[in-house]
This record gives C-alpha cells, sequence and structure tokens, in this order.
C-alpha cells in the first residue's frame, strides 16, 4: 500500500544574509546599488516631499541632516545582514538617485522579509518600479533564499496595490484601523509572494 504523501514539505535550507560585497543589480533601464553619502539629498526628498509621503505612516523629516543617521542604519543592516535596502538609479545617470527598494524586516525561521519601496514623482507611471521590483524579487529568491515576500501598504495606495499585483503578489488580508497616526486610525492591506 502506497505511503501517503504529507501535505507539508521537509526544508533544508538556510538563508543568505552576507551583503558584503554589495549585490549591484542592473534592469534593462535601472542600476540598483548601494545608498553613499552623495544620495542625502535625494533621500531627503523622498522621505519629505509631501506627495511622496501621501501614503507612509512615518513623520517626514525637516531636513537633509536628518538623513545621514538614516543612512548610517541602512549601511548597519546591510553589514550585519538584517536588512538590505538598494538606490535606484537610471543606467543613463548611475550617480543620481530617483528611488529605493530593498527587503526590511527578515524574518530568518520564516525565511520571509517585507519589502518596500519609493520612487521619485516625476518617473511615476514610467514602469520602472515594476523593474526594480522584479529584479529585488528576484534576488530575494534566489540570492538570500527566501521562501515569501509582503508588502504592507496603504489601502488607499492604489498605485502600489497595482505595483505589488503586476510583480506577482496576492492580497492576503485587510487589517481595519490598525496603525495609530498622527491621531488617525488608518489601515493596512497585506499582499505576499512566494518564491520558485
Amino acid at each position: 500500500m502506497p505511503q501517503k504523501t504529507s501535505r507539508l514539505k521537509r526544508v533544508r535550507r538556510r538563508l543568505v544574509l552576507e551583503f558584503l560585497p554589495f549585490p549591484t543589480l542592473e534592469t534593462e533601464r535601472l542600476v540598483l546599488r548601494r545608498i553613499t553619502e552623495n544620495d542625502i539629498e535625494a533621500l531627503y526628498f523622498l522621505r519629505a516631499d509631501e506627495e511622496m509621503m501621501r501614503f507612509i505612516d512615518r513623520d517626514r523629516v525637516a531636513g537633509p541632516d536628518e538623513m545621514l543617521p538614516f543612512l548610517r542604519m541602512i549601511d548597519t543592516c546591510v553589514e550585519d545582514g538584517s536588512a538590505l535596502t538598494w538606490g535606484v538609479a537610471l543606467k543613463a545617470d548611475p550617480s543620481k538617485m530617483i528611488g529605493t527598494i530593498g527587503f526590511w524586516r527578515i524574518v530568518r525561521e520564516h525565511f520571509r522579509a517585507e519589502i518596500g519601496c519609493a520612487l521619485h514623482r516625476d518617473y511615476w507611471g514610467s514602469g520602472l518600479m515594476t523593474e526594480a521590483m522584479k529584479a529585488a524579487l528576484d534576488f530575494g529568491f534566489k540570492n538570500i533564499r527566501l521562501h515569501s515576500v509582503e508588502a504592507n501598504i496603504n489601502p488607499e495606495n492604489s498605485a502600489a496595490a497595482a505595483l505589488v499585483e503586476r510583480t506577482g503578489f496576492l492580497k492576503e488580508g485587510h487589517f481595519k484601523e490598525n496603525v495609530f497616526f498622527q491621531g488617525e486610525f488608518l489601515s493596512t492591506a497585506v499582499y505576499t509572494t512566494w518564491g520558485p
């Protein structure tokens, strides 16, 4: 009599959380590279512009000087393998950072991470973040060996929902008023994608 096959798969793998030397990625139009002090002004814009921060539940930064500690934190996370963030730049001008993308909240025991991204509003609707997302996910599944990646977005951010759906994410949950920010209760939509 044949043995029943278990629904559960035994997994024998480990995450690869060594990000030095820094993994530079290229797509058709983009370079995903390490963020440096030369990118402070670009980082500041991404974290201070009212339109950029419309659906981000974090306080806007007051000045570029506040970005240096943030950059140091990004570097520390890269060095200790707890997170990986790329600066997004056009191949035509790799010194000019136009966005960021990366894996935060890497949960080693579950082979899972959260992905986050930002793109300068001058490039919205260009398909560039779709390119960056596909490259980052490919790296996450093949090189870091993640099993799943989640994206937590504001349900009102239809552009972010369209981006993650275009890149293979499925909506798994909607948490009503689970975040308190600036005197308001805000909701979160959770999307997930899985590796091969």
